[in-house]
């Protein structure tokens, strides 16, 4: 581990948590610099409790450093005391394994799992020393990257990057980083470089496609400016789950993470079909893990760590077809091993009575399901597939086995919403509660149902991609209607900032216009917005209002079935087709059956196959 210079010294003296900026945790990768040919900074575009909690970041950190010769090392965005000290003692941001600034590796990576995370992004270029906009870096600079399911709408942030990732990681970064050490020994320039990158499967390079406008702001289209290269990049994927052993040792945090536990993925992609819902579009097609090499890979992880609670982790847990053979498995090792397991997005209609005999021996902590809405109609406006009787007969299970904690998650906002089915969600919360009081077993500890409402925001690439977002004042004037018909002590409500949910919504369904506009949120001094005590709303109006965008273009205006979207260049694996057949069954309240009842024709997978596919 590279020593402590005196200025690092002097500023680690001068902040909160030092262990968040200091590196040397168990699990670190440590390489011989003079052996390696290609390095590269993993930058996650937040604070280090929460980079450490992600799971994307520990795969391809375990993916990458297994080949000999090259090195992926860590960086976060500091916290402001220790931004400060750096600024002040002229400490350029670096990584966390070698110490060395990141202008010294040959690929900066960022992570793009949220909206409010990119101006950490410029922050965190801006502490490296390093131009912002990719047409002031030339092969001199390292070569900038981003992934992560932000990049399926990536034209916001399009000026800043070299190269973006569209989709599954684990194969494309690593044929990105054979490409880089080739270029390196030919001695490429930077545009042979990118030409090269532009071949491989989910590789979107920004600066080769121009995009022209309407009179009326529209966009007229999108087109390419090099020969050869793709009118629609399409998504890369892993096509089978077991093909990638999954991480048997993780870096274990010095400074306690959001998530601090082992984790395994289970299964990647969704069965559901929730219109409202981009991850469920984004990865698909549903692809399983198998359960001995959950099983094993778990078990050695918990071992290599120290981690005495084990998660396992997807989009829907308990979609796995042999789920219950999983908790076989792993209840056959995990108790005599001290190990407690946690099982987070549980899908409410099989939430089973086996289910909870095989969790009587995890730790009883609340459970979590997500109704969305509050009546039957606009559950099956949203596509939702599920009815108040699965609700309450699984909560009613649960209070049964032992749980006293419940957590609901609605939204507010959702296309065809009235106050119906708004107060619905009042009603529903009591009829769960109802449910408490006939089937606890303990109710001397008492019922804590926490109801949380988020600001529907229309998402790229699911069925609602054209829908308008409500105003804020129409979003709180719903929040506090429901507010007003919660009366029992038992029922702890909050609902989502609308500020945040707005910049969301512009962000996620933006174009190229937008750069600008967060690089003026930067100057102004935006940075860390998803944390409340940073957020300020007013330095992003002001950069709205100096670069002349309106906010509302991109929110309240919704858009046209006929319009070209400024993510039509991504092309996910969901045809546009599947998605408008969607939207209009939403409008006329009619549900369509998960995956596994026949297959809706989204398109996804014909990924696996390798062939057109119209659907």
């Amino acid at each position: 581990m590279a020593e402590f210079s005196p200025k690092f010294k002097e500023a680690l003296s001068l902040v909160q948590k030092p262990g968040r900026y200091t590196g040397g945790e168990p699990g670190c990768v440590y390489k011989d610099k003079s052996r390696v040919d290609v390095r590269m900074a993993f930058c996650f575009p937040d604070t280090y409790e929460i980079g450490m909690s992600f799971l994307g970041e520990k795969i391809l950190y375990d993916i990458l450093n297994r080949h000999e010769n090259w090195w992926c090392e860590r960086a976060f965005m500091p916290w402001t005391d220790m931004k400060e000290q750096m600024e002040r003692l002229d400490i350029p941001l670096y990584c966390l394994e070698s110490k060395d600034p990141l202008t010294d590796f040959d690929i900066i990576g960022f992570s793009l799992e949220y909206e409010l995370a990119y101006t950490n992004v410029l922050a965190m270029l801006r502490l490296s020393g390093i131009p912002l906009r990719a047409a002031d870096r030339d092969e001199r600079w390292p070569l900038i990257i981003s992934g992560g399911p932000c990049v399926c709408n990536a034209e916001p942030m399009a000026d800043f990057f070299d190269v973006m990732q569209l989709g599954e990681g684990e194969q494309m970064l690593q044929d990105i980083c054979a490409a880089v050490e080739r270029g390196k020994k030919q001695g490429w320039n930077k545009e042979q470089l990118l030409l090269e990158l532009a071949k491989i499967p989910g590789v979107y390079v920004p600066s080769f496609y121009d995009v022209t406008y309407r009179e009326d702001g529209r966009i007229e289209a999108v087109t390419p400016n090099r020969p050869g290269v793709p009118a629609r990049v399409t998504k890369a994927i892993v096509r089978d789950m077991d093909s990638f052993t999954p991480p048997e040792n993780f870096v274990v945090p010095l400074v306690g993470a959001v998530q601090d536990r082992a984790c395994v993925e289970v299964l990647r992609g969704c069965v559901r079909g929730c219109r409202f819902c981009q991850a469920g579009q984004l990865y698909r097609p549903f692809r399983e893990r198998s359960p001995k090499l959950i099983s094993d890979s778990a078990r050695a992880l918990c071992r290599n760590t120290g981690y005495d609670e084990l998660s396992l982790s997807s989009l829907s847990t308990s979609d796995h077809s042999r789920l219950e053979e999983i908790l076989d498995e792993l209840n056959s090792w995990a108790e005599a091993d001290h190990v407690s397991l946690s099982l987070p997005s549980l899908r409410v209609d099989n939430f089973s009575e086996s289910l909870v005999e095989k969790t009587t021996k995890v730790r009883k902590s609340g459970l979590t399901f997500a109704p969305e809405a509050g009546t039957q109609r606009l559950r099956d406006v949203i596509n939702k597939n599920l009815t108040e009787d699965e609700i309450l007969n699984t909560c009613a299970q649960a209070f049964s086995g032992g749980w006293n904690n419940v957590k609901l998650y609605f939204m507010l906002g959702l296309p065809t919403e009235t106050d119906e089915d708004v107060l619905g969600i009042a009603e529903l919360v009591y009829k769960v509660i109802q449910a408490w009081k006939e089937n606890a077993v303990n109710k001397k500890r008492g019922l804590r149902v926490h109801v949380a409402t988020a600001y529907f925001v229309p998402k790229p690439h699911t069925p609602f991609q054209w829908e308008k977002q409500i105003t804020p004042q129409e979003y709180l004037r719903r929040c506090k209607l429901l507010k007003s018909h919660f009366y029992s002590k038992s029922i702890v409500y909050d609902y989502h900032s609308p500020d945040l949910s707005r910049l969301e919504a512009v962000f996620a369904r933006g174009d190229r216009r937008l750069g600008p506009v967060i690089e003026a949120a930067v100057e102004n001094g935006a940075r860390l917005d998803g944390w409340d005590e940073y957020f300020d709303y007013g330095k992003w109006l002001d950069a709205f209002e100096k670069c002349g965008v309106d906010v509302d273009y991109y929110t309240t205006r919704g858009f046209g079935e006929e319009e070209l979207l400024p993510w039509d260049a991504i092309d996910v694996g969901v045809s546009k087709k599947f998605l408008l057949r969607e939207r209009k069954r939403a409008y006329e309240n009619l549900v369509t059956p998960d995956c596994r009842h026949g297959c809706a024709g989204c398109g996804a997978n014909c990924l696996l196959k390798e062939v057109a596919c119209d659907a």
